[in-house]
């Protein structure tokens, strides 16, 4: 029987029983996590309230053998809080919809349970300490995040260079299957064209241009967030649930139009 400790990001909660919830974290050094908080659903808990979604914390488990995996689910026993980021998030839709498929894609990109994510972990705090202080639009910051855990993954998409043959960019057409922009000859069925500013957009998004991405125009935004959409539904195999519910700038969800096209599917 051991104890550790480890700060991380409550990724989601379930019921258990009458009173007790299964937390899934993603931590620093051991990845995702699901643990066991008994009691945390008693009005009287000491620490329930901490352990919520979108909540930055520095946990107290308590483990049944030297493995974390393998032997059933290790207790949370103590929970302190190290920011509350859900507090800036819950009460704006927007930003609470951004969060949500954060956490969707900090948990997708994290199967294996117990094996480090330090990069993905990193990710996610900083990108919801930002969309909690509202420094940038909800979208942008959810797309940028969704580019960066997708490099972070092995997938990043090239947005100037082709992505076949390497060809210098700047080259027109985008495919998601060939791993962003490719050249003319590299083409393939179902690529699309899209806008040099949505282009740009998202090139400044992956590499943390904000005054570009800030002063882009609603229009290039949307088609941005389709095409981001279109590549993260690609590799992951299936697309976020939650990301149905993002909005991206006039009422106009983040999965229609653009994405439909970049895939080549309808």
């Amino acid at each position: 029987m051991s104890l550790f400790r480890d700060d991380g990001v409550v990724l989601r909660t379930q019921k258990l029983g009458e009173a007790d919830r299964i937390i899934t974290l993603l931590t620093r050094g051991h990845g995702r996590v699901r643990a066991v908080a008994r009691g945390v659903r008693r009005t009287k808990s000491k620490f329930g309230a901490r352990l919520e979604p979108f909540s930055h914390v520095d946990v107290q488990f308590f483990a049944r053998g030297s493995e974390l995996i393998g032997r059933g689910l290790p207790l949370c026993t103590q929970s302190e809080t190290i920011a509350p980021y859900g507090g800036g998030i819950v009460t704006d839709y927007a930003r609470y919809t951004a969060g949500t498929a954060m956490l969707e894609t900090a948990e997708r990109f994290t199967d294996h349970e117990g094996e480090p994510a330090v990069q993905q972990y990193l990710l996610l705090v900083g990108a919801l300490r930002t969309l909690a202080r509202g420094e940038h639009a909800p979208n942008l910051i959810l797309d940028a995040f969704l580019l960066r855990s997708l490099a972070v993954n092995g997938y990043a998409p090239s947005f100037e260079n082709c992505a076949k043959c390497g060809l210098d960019g700047p080259n027109r057409f985008f495919s998601v299957a060939s791993g962003g922009i490719v050249c003319r000859d590299c083409r393939v069925p179902g690529s699309v064209v899209p806008s040099s500013e949505a282009v740009a957009l998202l090139s400044a998004l992956l590499t943390g241009d904000w005054p570009t991405a800030d002063a882009c125009e609603a229009r290039h935004v949307r088609e941005g967030s389709g095409l981001v959409s279109a590549y993260l539904h690609w590799h992951l195999e299936r697309g976020l649930r939650s990301l149905r519910y993002v909005e991206t700038g006039h009422g106009r969800s983040a999965t229609g139009g653009a994405a439909r096209d970049a895939t080549g599917r309808a």
